[in-house]
Formats: C-alpha cells, sequence, structure tokens
C-alpha cells in the first residue's frame, strides 16, 4: 500500500512521552490535510498517537508495521476540527499513591503501560489494561473505587483518565510523573 505524506518524522528509538512531543512539534508545520508519517520503534506508540490525535481533533488513519518499525499516519486537522488538547484535572502524586497504599487505603492502580513495560516493573497489585485496550477491556474496571490511573510519564495515564471520566467513572488520578520515579515497592513478571 502507497501512502502519500507531506512530511516524515523519524521517532525510532524514542520512547514515550517522546513520539508525541515530537509529532506534536512537527504538526505545527503542517498544513490542514496534510499527512505525516512518524516512524517509530516503540510498540506503545500506537496507542499514544491515537490517544494524542482523538484529544487534538487531527485524524489518526491507521498504522503500518514493516520490520521492527511502526510507520504511524495522521492527518492534520483543519481549524474546525481541531480540539484544545486537554489534560485530566485530578492529578495524584506518587507520594500520595504510596502513602494511600501503605496506609492499607482502598485504591485500584490501573497500569496502561505496554504488557512488556509492566512486566520489568509494577506497583504491588495493579491492574495492566495498555491504553490501546483501554476501550474493549472497559468493563474490567467499572466498578473501580478510587481509580489511580498511571505509566512511564503521566501522559499516557493522562489520556486513559480522560477517557475513564468521559465514560462516566468517578474518582478517576492521574498518578504524575509515573513508573519513571516510583520508589515504592515493584514486582516483576518476567
Amino acid at each position: 500500500m502507497e501512502v502519500t505524506v507531506n512530511r516524515v518524522l523519524d521517532a525510532k528509538g524514542l520512547a514515550c512521552p517522546m513520539p508525541i512531543v515530537k509529532t506534536k512539534k512537527e504538526m505545527t508545520n503542517l498544513e490542514p490535510g496534510q499527512v505525516i508519517e512518524i516512524q517509530a520503534t516503540d510498540k506503545g506508540s500506537t496507542a499514544d498517537l491515537k490517544a494524542w490525535a482523538s484529544s487534538t481533533g487531527n485524524q489518526y488513519l491507521g498504522t503500518i508495521e514493516e520490520e521492527d518499525t511502526l510507520k504511524h499516519y495522521l492527518r492534520k486537522a483543519s481549524a474546525e476540527e481541531e480540539k484544545h488538547e486537554g489534560s485530566h484535572s485530578d492529578v495524584a502524586s506518587l507520594d500520595n499513591l504510596l502513602e494511600k497504599i501503605s496506609g492499607n487505603e482502598k485504591v485500584t492502580v490501573l497500569d496502561v503501560r505496554e504488557p512488556a513495560e509492566y512486566a520489568f516493573g509494577h506497583i504491588p497489585g495493579s491492574i495492566n489494561i495498555p491504553l490501546g485496550e483501554l476501550e474493549e477491556r472497559f468493563e474490567e474496571i467499572k466498578n473501580a473505587e478510587n481509580l489511580h490511573v498511571i505509566c512511564r510519564t503521566g501522559n499516557r495515564s493522562d489520556f486513559a483518565a480522560q477517557k475513564l471520566t468521559e465514560k462516566g467513572l468517578q474518582n478517576v488520578k492521574n498518578v504524575v510523573p509515573g513508573m519513571t520515579e516510583w520508589t515504592g515497592p515493584t514486582n516483576k513478571s518476567h
């Protein structure tokens, strides 16, 4: 399949949030209706770019996998199509989450990283549902109370927290800055 693109962005070797950061910057150089190809190696980039495009009004067209490279295609929205990129207003710090867990407070931790990221270190008792699977696996967490959503840096968890709140869940917190700075207990499942 041949896709006509107006710009190519090399985000190979970069992990969340850098493919989004670079894409966001590069999108400013496109005219409405133009298409960008983002080349990435981070498996989580598919869900990240879909969520980012949805939150900004840009159009996620699809992804083609060629060997170890994911080629994502986005179309820049016109001014009428664009949405203001929001962020989830209810935020919890890592210290706050650790305090709740240590104090045996009833809390549900939802880790929206990819399974490979989760396997190499996650909060004990957390539920792993990657951002890209959140819609189809919503039933697993629809009754969760005091839901704390975490990822690597706080970006994917922000998108997830927004989506879960839109679906009607109450008391959803985005945990920042994410697992990169978590000092509490961790389990490994690899």
